[in-house]
Formats: C-alpha cells, sequence, structure tokens
C-alpha cells in the first residue's frame, strides 16, 4: 500500500452507533491483513478503550497520573519538544494493543478542555492541523496501512481537526427523519469546510447502522439513502444485533465472539465487506 488510508467517522448526532463502527471496521481490516491503528477522539468516557476491554486499565494510569503523554498531548505546543526528548517513547506510551489485532490511542479527560483550547488558536490552519502533522510526522512513519479517528459526536474543533487530518469521513447512520436530515448537514458542512479552508474532505462512506429489516420503514428509509448518496453509500448495511451491543458491553466486538447470532454473523459478514470497500475507495492495495 502506497499510503495510509485514514478516515474520520462524524456525523453531528449521537447515538448512531460512530463508536461500534470504528471498532468493528478496524478489526475488519486487520482480518485483512493491514495494520490498524484507532485514535478515540469522541470524548473523556473512552468508549473504544471500553469495547476493547482496555479502559480499566488505562483509567488506573490516570488516576495515578502516569498516562502522560496522551492523546490530547499531541495538540499542544509542547509535543514537538516532549517527542524530541522522549524520542519513539513518546509515540510508544501513547499506544495500546487491544488483543482484537488493532492499536489504540484511548481517550483521556483532558479532550473535556480541548475544544477551547484550540479555540484560543487565532490561525485556523494552525488550529487545525495539528492532528494531521502529529499523524504525518510521528504515526505514519510506524507503519500503519490504516488509522480510524472515532470523533466527537458533535461540530467542534476537535471534530474539525479529525476532518482535516483524515481527509475522508464514514457516517453512520440509522433509518429515520432525522439521520437522513444530518447526512444531508454533513454533507454541506464538508463543503463549506473545502470552501473556508481550501482542504478537500471527502464523504467516502454512508454506513446504515442497526437496521432493522423487518419494519418496512427502515427498508424505505434505507433505499432512500442509496438514492440520494450511490456512490458513498456502503456495499452492505449493518444489521441490528443484541449480540453486537452484548459483546461491546462486555468489552469485545462481535468478531471475538465464540458462538455468535446468526444477527451477529450477518453483522461481521457486512462489517467485512464495507471494510474491503473502504480499502478500495481511499487508494488502497
Amino acid at each position: 500500500m502506497s499510503e495510509t488510508i485514514r478516515l474520520a467517522a462524524f456525523i453531528d448526532k449521537g447515538g448512531t452507533g460512530k463508536t461500534t463502527a470504528t471498532a468493528h471496521l478496524g478489526v475488519a481490516l486487520a482480518r485483512e491483513g493491514l495494520d490498524v491503528l484507532l485514535v478515540d477522539l469522541a470524548g473523556k468516557q473512552g468508549d473504544l478503550a471500553k469495547t476493547f476491554g482496555v479502559w480499566g486499565e488505562y483509567r488506573e494510569l490516570i488516576d495515578a497520573g502516569d498516562a502522560w503523554p496522551n492523546v490530547t498531548t499531541v495538540f499542544q505546543d509542547e509535543w514537538a519538544a516532549i517527542a524530541e526528548k522522549l524520542g519513539e517513547a513518546a509515540v510508544d506510551d501513547l499506544v495500546i494493543e487491544t488483543g482484537e489485532g488493532v492499536d489504540l490511542i484511548p481517550a483521556h479527560p483532558g479532550l473535556d478542555s480541548l475544544d477551547a483550547d484550540l479555540g484560543n488558536i487565532d490561525d485556523a490552519a494552525e488550529r487545525y492541523s495539528r492532528l494531521e502533522t502529529f499523524l504525518d510526522e510521528y504515526i505514519d512513519p510506524r507503519g500503519y496501512d490504516a488509522v480510524l479517528l472515532d470523533l466527537p459526536g458533535l461540530t467542534n474543533n476537535v471534530s474539525y481537526s479529525g476532518l482535516w487530518a483524515a481527509k475522508h469521513v464514514l457516517a453512520p447512520v440509522e433509518m429515520g427523519p432525522f439521520e437522513a436530515e444530518q447526512a444531508d448537514q454533513l454533507r454541506e458542512d464538508l463543503t463549506q469546510m473545502v470552501e473556508a479552508f481550501d482542504v478537500e474532505v471527502d464523504l467516502a462512506m454512508v454506513l446504515p447502522n442497526k437496521v432493522d429489516t423487518r419494519t418496512k420503514l427502515a427498508e424505505e428509509y434505507l433505499e432512500a439513502f442509496r438514492e440520494e448518496y450511490p456512490e458513498a453509500i456502503a456495499p452492505e448495511y449493518i444489521p441490528y444485533s443484541q449480540d453486537i451491543r452484548n459483546a461491546v458491553d462486555g468489552g469485545e466486538t462481535a468478531f471475538a465472539l465464540e458462538e455468535p447470532s446468526t444477527t451477529a454473523e450477518d453483522a461481521r459478514d457486512a462489517f467485512e465487506a464495507d471494510a474491503r470497500a473502504l480499502v478500495d475507495r481511499l487508494g488502497g492495495a
């Protein structure tokens, strides 16, 4: 693969399964043989780390004051000096192995103030490019094939930074009128970002998530999304599965289930198909 795939999971709405989709697509890419890094910028609650069952251990480091450097450190003016002083250990200390084939930079309570901290930077290019610089200079040399960013479920300086860095957006949506409106708004937001900052950001995949095709309404919305986003729509929708929710609550993805239900198996197959489509769309080998 010539370049690292970067993808930011984002839509200005919570509860669409953004974190679950990030985790499962990451594992699906790893099952395809890619080296994958996930970065949790979605909030201090650490949901990505919880999904892989590693939050408790990292939380102990946070409480002990030992979670430094962390994901917020890379946005600070001092990061370059820290990285120079610590060498490779600076990034080593950021990254956690999950046990499911993907690496993770977990969330940190410092994310609470990061939006305001970035807002204090007057120059927009400087404000939004810090994450991109970190990925370019410190993550890409580590040889990851794919970096997936889980962004906040609202439009703020952190999510703009993620969009700027990734250049490609994954938008998980549920089947409903409000989700359709949010997907339309996302498309407008990306257009405005391109015009305002001269940065190309594209909607790489609209991912219908938690779809219950037993209802006629869900089928109708699914077809509407296919018509509205013919090039961006994922090849496979992700069916609703209580098994996935139970797995995540238990600290693992559906790929780790030894006896998955039929819906969980269908969801795993769909995530794998959509992961392959992402590689094709984003220029991977």
